[in-house]
Order: structure tokens, then C-alpha cells, then sequence
């Protein structure tokens, strides 16, 4: 069921993301301590530990470097965002947290299409995977108090590759009219 409801935060993220990259599978992975930080065991050296530690890795290895930022300052915009993906969104348990991150998001993409502005990155790809099981639990009111997210959220997961087998959550609110006078 977790499945089909969102990936696991860590080890199935990092799966789908070498998939969406286009990197062959294979990666060892494991989990370490109570919060299950994920760990990426690397033939040629230390292991990698941490989500986005190990998710820049695999763009890096991919060669899509682009998805890390272009500028400096895109950059920076996509590290900021990846820290509040693993500090915010991670460490977010009850439904007041679930509320701020919703309500700091609809502001932030008040005037942008992704997270670091026009550009699609890695900030948009795990702040959907970690956001998933969120948004397939929202209701339509909700959907559409935080449209901003909405948008945003319904943009990426029709961006090529990204969804995967995760559920398709649903944004239009269906009408029904009769022909009752």
C-alpha cells in the first residue's frame, strides 16, 4: 500500500530518481539510525549518507548537472529547497506541520512555475516524492485553498518520468448538472 500511496522517504525515492535519470539500477543502498537515513554504499571509496547527499550524487553521475542549478544563485535556491525538503517535510509529523509546509509553498510558487523559479530541478523531483502521500490525502477544499501547490504539484507529476508507479492525484473537481427545472 505505501507503494501505490507515495514512496518511503529515502532508499524508494533515490530508486525512482536513478530510474527518472536514466541510470542503471543496481545501487546498494541501506538505512542507518532510528530515522532511517539512507546510505548509498559506493564501490570506490566512503558511502554516501543522506537524501540529497546521495540524490546529487546521482545527478552528478547521470551528467545532468543542470537539474542542480545553472547560476549560483539557482543553486543555492535549489540547496535551500532540498534542506527544507529533509529538515521541514521530513521532520513534519502532525497535521499543523503539514499546514505550514503547504501554506509556505503556496506563497513561495505564488509567481513561479517550479521551486528555484523557471527551471525544473532536483528541488521540484524530491519536494514531489516527499510531498506525494500529502496531496493523495488532501480533499478538494484543500486542493484548492493551496492552488499554488496545486498547480505546481500537477505539473510535476506529468513531467515526463517523475510519477513512475506513484497514483495520479487528482486536481479537477467534476460538476454534476441535472436537468432538473
Amino acid at each position: 500500500m505505501a507503494a501505490a500511496a507515495g514512496p518511503r522517504p529515502g532508499v524508494e525515492e533515490l530508486a525512482l530518481l536513478e530510474q527518472l535519470l536514466g541510470l542503471p539500477k543496481g545501487s546498494k543502498y541501506g538505512v542507518q539510525g532510528e530515522r532511517k537515513v539512507p546510505v548509498l554504499q559506493t564501490s570506490n571509496g566512503p558511502g554516501l549518507t543522506g537524501l540529497t547527499t546521495i540524490a546529487a550524487h546521482l545527478v552528478k553521475q547521470a551528467k545532468k548537472d543542470q537539474l542542480l542549478g545553472s547560476t549560483a544563485e539557482e543553486k543555492a535556491v535549489v540547496q535551500q529547497w532540498l534542506e527544507y525538503r529533509v529538515t521541514r517535510v521530513d521532520g513534519g509529523s502532525s497535521k499543523e506541520d503539514t499546514r505550514i509546509i503547504l501554506k509556505d509553498l503556496n506563497i513561495h510558487l505564488e509567481d513561479k512555475v517550479y521551486l528555484a523559479g523557471n527551471i525544473f530541478t532536483l528541488a521540484d523531483i524530491l519536494m514531489y516524492y516527499g510531498l506525494h502521500h500529502v496531496m493523495v490525502d488532501l480533499t478538494v477544499q484543500e486542493k484548492e485553498k493551496y492552488l499554488n501547490v496545486s498547480r505546481w504539484f500537477n505539473h510535476i507529476q506529468h513531467y515526463p518520468g517523475v510519477r513512475q508507479h506513484l497514483s495520479n492525484v487528482i486536481f479537477i473537481k467534476n460538476r454534476l448538472y441535472t436537468n432538473a427545472h
